[in-house]
């Protein structure tokens, strides 16, 4: 649905995206990650047409961006950085506004406002100008004009900027529902937005893709993959024969929070050897789990490690 190729942008010396290539399927949502700067938003605005690349192509949907920007914009519903829209106009009237400028026949226009202000929940500010919204309504305002054509693909940049935890949900839930039948990609620096949501995740740093995995290949690429985190007061003498263990790489012992992290040997399944190392040493313990990884010091790994090869 989206095929990037040898994307790149310069700002006169300094280089924002540099040479990405990557691909979008129909039915998945695709997470853009990288720091602050990373060229994310970049990339967004040159796949939606609204920045000209200075080399590479854009195909959304079989159309070449370049050859045919207006049938691609057709197809693509975008909600920009910081969400711009018309503060002096009512919710109503921008949402009618955006309705007639994608096309939408007028016959249609009431049923298709109706139905995109009940799922982004925008009745009880509907008839309020704009600039009175707080940040969260005006960026549902941004998802609604970025949806009322149902369009195939989504480009959405930062869509839960703002939003309170339950706004957030609603607006996760929205996006999975929506996922089914077409191509959306979410830029964001939010982690947990990957879980909650994406299929795949393409991470970038000082314009280039760094990483494109799954949730899970991302999170095994973690240290704390398979990781085995305990509550218990515990000699020191014990930490080291834990430590000492062939199945083990390494020992962390938090002695504020009398929590100990044992670090497997390559990543390998060792639940059931620290649970029995435990039981055998009568160590009482409140708390005994296992981590799958952690994304954000993967994030770190990768875009740091980056940053210091560059």
């Amino acid at each position: 649905m989206i095929e990037c190729k040898n994307l790149s942008k310069r700002f006169n010396q300094f280089v924002a995206v540099d040479d990405l290539s990557f691909v979008a399927n129909k039915g998945e949502v695709l997470g853009f990650l990288g720091p602050n700067g990373a060229g994310k938003s970049t990339t967004m605005k040159m796949i939606t047409g609204f920045l000209q690349p200075t080399s590479g192509s854009v195909n959304v949907c079989g159309i070449d961006l370049f050859e045919n920007p207006i049938a691609v914009k057709q197809k693509i519903g975008y909600l920009p950085e910081g969400a711009p829209s018309y503060d002096e106009m009512k919710v109503c009237d921008f949402i009618r506004f955006i309705a007639r400028m994608r096309g939408i026949d007028k016959n249609q226009i009431n049923t298709k406002v109706d139905e995109v202000v009940d799922r982004i929940n925008l009745a009880k500010v509907y008839y309020q100008r704009i600039e009175t919204l707080s940040k969260g309504f005006k960026r549902r305002v941004g998802l609604a004009q970025a949806i009322i054509h149902n369009p195939e693909v989504l480009i959405l940049d930062e869509p839960t900027d703002g939003l309170d935890p339950n706004q957030k949900h609603d607006v996760r839930e929205l996006i999975t529902s929506m996922a089914k039948d077409k191509t959306i990609i979410i830029s964001t620096h939010i982690l947990e937005e990957v879980h909650a949501v994406c299929d795949r995740a393409v991470i970038i740093a000082d314009g280039k893709i760094v990483a494109d995995n799954t949730p899970g290949e991302l999170e095994n690429m973690s240290r704390f993959h398979n990781a085995v985190t305990f509550d218990a007061n515990i000699d020191f003498s014990l930490l080291d024969e834990i430590k000492n263990l062939s199945c083990v790489r390494d020992v962390e012992f938090d002695s504020k929070k009398s929590k100990t992290t044992v670090f497997p040997a390559q990543g390998i399944y060792i639940f059931d050897e620290i649970s029995d190392f435990l039981k055998q040493h009568n160590i009482s313990v409140t708390r005994l789990t296992m981590e799958a990884g952690r994304l954000d010091e993967v994030f770190r790994s990768i875009t740091l490690e980056n940053k210091e090869v560059a």
